[in-house]
């Protein structure tokens, strides 16, 4: 009955006045609050001051007019002070303001920029999913570059076409992409090409030729590599190469390491990625011979010399079934 008496008087005089008056201990108050509760607190009297109703309701107006509207207090402010009036402080401004709904927000017209969404994009088999970029070769001098171009095939890693140019435009990018379609045999609805946004990924004939073509195009989130991770991953294996030089002379040698690279990577390199076999295997349907061989051969090493492998018959990787641009995790899949 008490804590009840105290907590009624509370918001008018105070806690400890209150126990005072009834006899109660403040810390017994003070404990038996719910944890959470919050505290009772009196009611503030408005500071001698403080602007009037009247006074505040002026400045309001003033800063919602129309003249004004669209500018800052410290605008407002300076403004009228230029023409001989003083309302409030550019601060009391702002405090009148924030306590209207939305009134310190940025007040002039702003550019929105609209999300993107992250791609989830799927490769179950060749010719399903390309990526494609680009990326510079340092030239002879300072500031000087080539750019190479490279399609990559997502689920083979294979290199379906790559060229080397002076520069970086729609018409070089457009020419390759057609040529790499028509030797890979590219039907309509088969495939989904994605690249991040540059202007060449993004321009009009690109875009027209994938129509007429029947291909899907994707774009990566502005400013995120990981949305086109195996076209970087392949610009990384090709400029840590031990013979990747510092800088190209000309063109001509930079398109001549790139034909010995690209033949090697596609039809040499083991890729980590894919089981350890060649991206050309995997493109053009060997893997699976090659993933039996390789398993003839581990057993007839299990069957010579079975105790040199202590916990299992060994196995060759296995081959790759589906490969991710962002996989979902299993929360988004259950949404």
């Amino acid at each position: 009955m008490i804590e009840q008496t105290v907590q009624e008087l509370t918001p008018l005089v105070g806690t400890r006045p209150a126990c005072r008056a009834l006899g109660a201990a403040p810390a017994t108050i003070y404990r038996r609050r719910r944890p959470g509760e919050p505290r009772p607190r009196r009611p503030r009297s408005p500071a001698a001051r403080a602007l009037s109703d009247l006074e505040r309701s002026a400045v309001l107006d003033v800063l919602h007019s129309e003249r004004f509207v669209d500018c800052s207090p410290a605008q407002v402010w300076a403004t009228l002070l230029d023409e001989g009036r003083y309302l409030a402080s550019e601060r009391t401004m702002y405090r009148l303001l924030a306590a209207c709904h939305g009134g310190v927000r940025e007040r002039r017209d702003q550019l929105t920029h609209p999300g993107y969404a992250k791609p989830e994009l799927l490769a179950e088999r060749p010719n399903e999913l390309w990526s494609w970029d680009v990326t510079k070769l340092k030239g002879p001098a300072k500031w000087t570059c080539f750019y190479a171009y490279v399609i990559l095939d997502v689920f083979s890693r294979y290199a379906v076409g790559w060229t080397v140019q002076h520069r970086e435009n729609a018409q070089l990018a457009t020419a390759l992409i057609a040529q790499a379609a028509e030797q890979q045999q590219i039907t309509r609805g088969q495939l989904t090409v994605h690249a991040d946004r540059g202007s060449a990924m993004r321009s009009k004939p690109v875009a027209f030729l994938l129509a007429d073509l029947g291909v899907l195009k994707t774009h990566s989130r502005p400013y995120t590599s990981t949305d086109n991770p195996y076209s970087e991953a392949q610009f990384k294996t090709l400029k840590y190469r031990p013979e990747f030089p510092d800088r190209f002379e000309n063109i001509e040698q930079a398109r001549a390491f790139c034909r010995p690279f690209f033949d090697w990577y596609n039809h040499t390199h083991r890729h980590s990625g894919i089981a350890l076999m060649t991206p050309a295997a995997v493109h053009y349907g060997q893997a699976k011979a090659l993933h039996a061989e390789r398993q003839r051969v581990l057993d007839a090493a299990y069957a010579r010399t079975p105790e040199r492998f202590v916990r299992q018959p060994p196995q060759p990787p296995a081959l790759p079934t589906a490969a991710w641009i962002n996989k979902p995790t299993a929360e988004e899949t259950a949404h």
